[in-house]
């Protein structure tokens, strides 16, 4: 006979088990309590690493702005995650090449990138080992302050980089109700300028307000047309819109059957093909962890090198439900 395993409710776990999302407590009716279980008892979904076709690197969680709704609560004063440095970056590079792991491109997110005065030489060390690399970027001053170096590596490297801008809303009252006064000018300019010097720049646009995605497309192709920049407003890796993530509003937990339910693929979703390279204030080197969203997250440690991170990932978090699998979203190209 078969053994019956009965499990206590999620809800009554202790509150010092609920997981962490920004160094808070999440709290959803008893939800994504359990790493294995979800509140109703069926087993929580995971994902195996397919290939590692994206490493990203965080370059720290400094920023020249403090914006309404920052997963990662990016700011001029957000040090707990640190500066990495090229050497740093290096070991992992070398590490992807020795495990042959797949990888095609590596990705480059903050805080604000350009804050890091090291954040050039890793472009270059990435660019020149081969890969395609992604720029996430405001595209204000942190970014035009590089733009001599910018331009010498898209004189050497070409169309192996990209960045892609955070516009938020094609409408300035909404970008700056993100991203605050005096932010939109300064990311007008240097979304102009990547344009005009052949950068063949993305945007990275947000459906916080509700906006039907046609009416988004519609809006962003005027806004490109008007300030004369070279962006296909249709072309969903062009203009990507990102998902909302707010992890205190209720989301369905997601279990095995659920894939199957809603037609989505393990295989699809972003820890089954990346993995984020973070450095700790305080800690003497960097770490992996499974997820960009989530690097305050205990359970997505996943050790110190690349090859301690090849396992499976529990969707334990309210990001995993709605800005992954029921949203679609994805941070790599």
């Amino acid at each position: 006979m078969a053994e019956i395993i009965v499990r206590t409710p999620a809800q009554d776990r202790p509150a010092a088990a609920l997981p962490q999302a920004n160094g808070h407590a999440v709290v959803l009716n008893g939800k994504f309590l359990d790493p294995d279980w979800t509140a109703d008892g069926k087993p929580r979904a995971r994902v195996a690493l397919r290939t590692l076709r994206t490493l990203w690197f965080n370059t720290g969680t400094l920023c020249n702005l403090t914006c309404d709704n920052c997963y990662i609560e990016s700011s001029p004063s957000n040090d707990r995650l640190v500066y990495l440095g090229r050497e740093e970056a290096q070991e992992y590079l070398d590490e992807v090449a020795t495990l042959g792991l797949g990888t095609e491109e590596i990705g480059f997110t903050g805080g604000e990138p350009f804050m890091n005065p090291d954040t050039l030489p890793m472009l270059e060390s990435s660019l020149q080992a081969g890969y395609r690399v992604l720029v996430l970027t405001n595209a204000m001053r942190p970014m035009m302050k590089c733009a001599d170096g910018l331009l010498a590596l898209l004189a050497e490297f070409g169309d192996r980089l990209v960045l892609r801008v955070s516009v938020d809303h094609f409408l300035q009252e909404l970008h700056e109700q993100e991203r605050g006064r005096r932010s939109w000018v300064p990311t007008m300019q240097g979304l102009r300028w990547l344009s005009a010097h052949g950068f063949a720049p993305r945007v990275a646009g947000r459906q916080r307000w509700g906006d039907d995605e046609t009416a988004l497309r519609d809006g962003f192709r005027a806004l490109f047309q008007a300030e004369n920049v070279d962006v296909d407003a249709y072309s969903p890796e062009s203009l990507v819109l990102f998902p909302e993530m707010n992890e205190s509003t209720d989301t369905p937990e997601i279990s095995t059957e659920c894939w199957g339910l809603l037609g989505v693929r393990p295989d699809d979703m972003m820890c089954a093909s990346s993995r984020m390279v973070i450095k700790r204030k305080g800690a003497d080197a960097p770490e992996v962890v499974s997820c960009t969203l989530l690097p305050y997250v205990e359970a997505s440690r996943m050790g110190s090198r690349l090859a301690d991170s090849m396992g499976e990932v529990t969707l334990n978090h309210p990001h995993c439900s709605r800005f992954c699998v029921l949203g679609g979203g994805r941070c790599s190209n």
